[in-house]
C-alpha cells in the first residue's frame, strides 16, 4: 500500500509508544475554543489564579499555558507537550506538599484534582497560523478536550466542521461547555443548550445523559462562577477514574481502523471456488490442444492397430498407395495437417518437429480471468496484489505448458503383445495361401483349393475383427493420452499462478484477522 495510507496509523503508534512513557494515570485537559469565547477565564478560574491573561486585545493566548496538579511536577509531560517552560505552573495542596518554594497555593478542595495537567490553547480560529497549527498539534496530544463555546458561535461551521466532526469518536474525552450564559435570559439558557446538543449529535458526537458515556455538555459563566463547580466536578471525575488517556488512545485507535477499513475489510468472500480453480485448468488444457490431442492418439492407436494386424498383402497394397500419392503431392511440410503433424484444433499444436505450441492468447485470457475472479471483493491494494501475481505467474507459464505436454507425450511405443501375435497369425495364414496356390503339385486338389481360398479370407475376417476389437482399446489410450496432458496442464497452472495467488490471499487473510483484532471484531 502507498505510505500516505499508514500514516496515521505509523503516527498514533509513535503517539501510542511516547503517551505510554509516561503515567497514564496523569490526565492531560486541553481547554481549546474560539476568539472571545472566555476560555482564558475559564482556565483561571478552574485554575484559582490568574494564570492566563484575558483582555479584550486578540488574540490574548499565544502559546499554550499550563496548569499542573501533579507531585513533583509534570515536567517531563509538559516537555512532550512542547509547553514553554515560562508558561507552566504547578498547583499545590497545602494538605500534602505545604507551601514549598515550585508551587503556588490552591484551595484545599483542589487536592481532589491531583493528577491533572491543564492547558489553556491559543485560538482556534486565530488570525495568527501559527496559533491554529499549535493548536491542532496539542489536540492530537492531550488526553481529553473542554471545548468552550459562547452564544454567539456555538454554531460556528469552522468549529463543528473542522475539529468536532472529525474527533466524533472521541465523545467519552470530550466536554462542551456553553460559557458566558450570563449574557443570555434565564428562559432562553435551556434552548440554547438543547441546540448545541442537537449540533452535536449532527456531528456524531453522542452526548452522556442521564450517565450514559458520552460528551458532557455544561453551561457555565466564568464572570458569575455559575457552571464552574459543576465543570470541576467534571474533571474530578475524570482525574479519579484515570483512563482518560487510555479511552483517548483507543479512540485515536478506533478512527485509525475505521480510515484504514476500505484497505483492509472487501465487499465479498476471498478466495478462488472450486469451480474457478478447475476452469483455469481446463482453459490450459485446452491451450495444450489436450482433448484434440486425446483425439489424435486415439486415432493413432487404432490406426497402428489395423496396420499391426492387417494381412501381409494389405500392408503392402497401402504402403505402395501411400508412395504413388506422396510422389503425386511432393515433399510434406511440417504443421501442414497431415497424420503426424498432430492436432491442429484446440489451441495447441505439435508439429513433426515434436515441439507442442501452446496458445498464448487462450493462457493469458485465463490467467487474466483467474487472477480477476481471485481479486473479487478484495480490497484495492490485495486486488492488485493479487492480479499482479497471476499476471507475473503468466508470463513464464507459456513455455512451461509447451515442456509439460512434451513430457507428457503419447507413448504408444511397440503397441500390446496380441499385436505382434495377430500378425504372426497373419504371416501363418499368408504361407498357407502360397502353399494352396501351389499345393495341387503336392497336394490333393480338394485339399489345396480350399487352403488356397481360405487362408486370404481367414486373414481378411481377422484384420476386421482385429479393427473392431481394438476400437475400446483406442478409446482408453486417447482418453489417458488427454488425462495426462490435461494434468500436466493443470500442475503447471497450479504452480506458476494459482500457488501465487493461495499466498497472497493467506496474506491477506492473515492481515485481515490482525485488522480484525485492531478493530475489536
Amino acid at each position: 500500500m502507498d505510505a500516505s495510507v499508514l500514516a496515521g496509523a505509523g503516527d498514533l503508534l509513535d503517539r501510542i509508544s511516547e503517551r505510554s512513557r509516561y503515567s497514564l494515570d496523569h490526565t492531560v485537559v486541553a481547554i481549546a475554543g474560539a476568539t472571545g469565547s472566555g476560555k482564558s477565564s475559564l482556565f483561571n478560574a478552574l485554575a484559582g489564579a490568574e494564570l492566563s491573561p484575558a483582555g479584550v486585545r486578540r488574540p490574548t493566548t499565544a502559546s499554550p499555558l499550563s496548569c499542573a496538579w501533579v507531585p513533583g511536577g509534570a515536567a517531563p509531560l509538559l516537555d512532550r507537550l512542547g509547553v514553554p517552560a515560562a508558561d507552566r505552573r504547578d498547583r499545590r495542596d497545602r494538605r500534602t506538599d505545604g507551601d514549598g518554594p515550585a508551587g503556588e497555593a490552591c484551595p484545599a478542595e483542589d487536592g481532589a484534582l491531583a493528577g491533572l495537567v491543564l492547558l489553556d490553547l491559543p485560538d482556534h480560529d486565530s488570525a495568527v497560523g501559527t496559533h491554529r497549527r499549535e493548536v491542532e498539534r496539542m489536540l492530537r496530544l492531550v488526553d481529553a478536550v473542554v471545548w468552550v463555546v459562547d452564544p454567539e458561535k456555538y454554531a460556528d461551521a469552522v468549529l463543528h466542521d473542522r475539529y468536532l466532526r472529525p474527533l466524533a469518536c472521541h465523545a467519552d474525552v470530550t466536554v462542551v461547555v456553553l460559557n458566558q450564559v450570563d449574557r443570555l435570559p434565564s428562559d432562553t439558557v435551556e434552548q440554547v443548550l438543547d441546540d448545541l446538543r442537537g449540533l452535536l449529535d449532527e456531528d456524531g458526537i453522542a452526548v452522556g445523559e442521564h450517565g450514559e458515556p458520552g460528551a458532557v455538555v455544561v453551561a457555565a459563566s466564568a464572570v458569575t462562577g455559575q457552571g464552574v463547580g459543576e465543570l470541576r466536578e467534571v474533571l474530578v471525575r475524570t482525574v479519579a477514574e484515570g483512563r482518560a488517556a487510555r479511552r483517548r488512545l483507543a479512540a485515536d485507535l478506533d478512527r485509525v481502523v475505521e480510515e484504514l477499513r476500505p484497505f483492509y475489510v472487501g465487499s465479498g468472500r476471498a478466495g478462488l471456488t472450486e469451480e474457478a480453480r478447475e476452469e483455469f485448468c481446463d482453459r490450459l488444457a485446452d491451450a495444450v490442444g489436450a482433448t484434440a490431442e486425446g483425439r489424435a492418439a486415439e486415432r493413432e492407436w487404432a490406426r497402428r492397430a489395423a496396420e499391426a494386424c492387417a494381412t501381409p498383402y494389405g500392408r503392402w497394397w497401402r504402403d505402395r498407395r501411400a508412395g504413388r500419392d506422396r510422389r503425386t503431392e511432393g515433399p510434406r511440410q511440417p504443421g501442414d495437417g497431415q497424420p503426424g503433424d498432430g492436432p491442429p484444433e484446440g489451441g495447441g499444436t505439435e508439429p513433426s518437429g515434436g515441439r507442442v505450441v501452446a496458445a498464448r492468447p487462450v493462457v493469458e485470457e485465463a490467467v487474466r480471468t483467474v487472477g480477476r475472479e481471485a481479486a473479487a471483493g478484495l480490497p484495492d491494494p490485495w486486488a492488485r496484489a493479487v492480479r499482479g501475481a497471476a499476471l507475473r505467474g503468466g508470463v513464464r507459464l507459456p513455455g512451461e505448458l509447451e515442456e509439460a505436454a512434451l513430457r507428457a507425450g503419447t507413448g504408444i511405443g511397440a503397441g500390446p503383445g496380441w499385436w505382434r501375435a495377430v500378425g504372426l497369425v497373419q504371416w501363418v495364414l499368408l504361407g498357407l495361401a502360397v502353399l494352396g496356390v501351389v499345393g495341387p503339385v503336392v497336394l490333393p486338389w480338394w485339399v489345396a483349393v480350399p487352403v488356397a481360398v481360405g487362408a486370404p479370407a481367414a486373414g481378411f475376417v481377422l484384420a476386421r475383427a482385429c479393427r473392431s476389437a481394438a476400437r475400446g482399446p483406442a478409446r482408453r489410450f486417447g482418453q489417458e493420452t488427454e488425462r495426462r496432458r490435461r494434468a500436466a496442464a493443470a500442475e503447471c497452472g497450479r504452480s506458476a499462478v494459482l500457488e501465487p495467488i493461495a499466498a497472497e490471499l493467506l496474506r491477506y487473510r492473515e492481515v485481515r484477522e490482525r485488522y480484525g483484532i485492531a478493530a475489536g471484531a
